[in-house]
């Protein structure tokens, strides 16, 4: 089986969401002294390539625990924005123009190209497209099951904006993936493509690590 690794890293002072502290690693234990080695992180659990389940926006939404792990697995289809403008709002009728008519119980992934351009700089921090509310709302509508994007943040970093669309989404019950990393071979599998992305087990929360990936064979 072959494997294409769509997560971003995470490491000491790696970019993050500025709402968010900054990421820190520690090494608690190293070698030779101790004989082990331990490092120690003061993270958001929304750090990363990560999921949103409806708790993190939703009062008395869905959790982790609430969500079947086959949820997170299933047939995805790559929306290329490539190229698109810095803030650009992703509509409707752009993802109509990218996507199939059916996409009952499928996945949606949003490569805008930002991936490629994560650092700690104003473009990447605060420039970001992102998806609109009523592309938000058509993919309600389409009844998919869960949406990605390569940042962050899938409604960007402004408000109302950000968080009417995580409201939409969240709200119906289509789960979120962001911070996610395109390579170009994902580009070259027949859609829809295989993705996997199974969160770490953290009980109760509203969010979790994980490592988004699709199954090329």
């Amino acid at each position: 089986m072959r494997l294409i690794d769509l997560s971003q890293p995470v490491f000491h002072n790696s970019p993050n969401c500025p709402a968010h502290p900054p990421v820190q690693v520690e090494i608690l234990k190293d070698h030779p002294d101790s004989g082990w080695r331990v490092e120690v992180l003061t993270i958001a659990s929304h750090t990363g390539s990560h999921v949103d389940a409806p708790l993190h926006k939703i009062a008395g939404g869905a959790n982790l625990d609430d969500i079947p792990l086959e949820s997170w697995c299933g047939p995805a289809f790559i929306a290329d924005f490539r190229g698109i403008a810095e803030s650009t709002l992703i509509t409707a009728e752009m993802l109509r123009s990218k996507l199939p008519a059916e996409l009952t119980d499928s996945i949606v992934l949003l490569c805008t190209g930002w991936g490629q351009k994560r650092a700690k700089t104003d473009e990447w921090l605060r420039q970001s497209p992102c998806l609109s509310e009523d592309g938000a709302t058509f993919l309600v509508h389409k009844r998919i099951r869960g949406v990605g994007i390569d940042h962050y943040s899938i409604g960007g970093c402004t408000n109302p904006t950000n968080e009417i669309v995580h409201t939409i989404l969240l709200g119906a019950g289509v789960w979120v993936v962001e911070e996610l990393h395109f390579p170009e071979e994902a580009f070259a599998l027949p859609q829809p493509v295989r993705y996997m992305g199974l969160p770490v087990n953290f009980r109760g929360f509203s969010g979790a690590f994980c490592r988004p990936v699709l199954i090329a064979d």
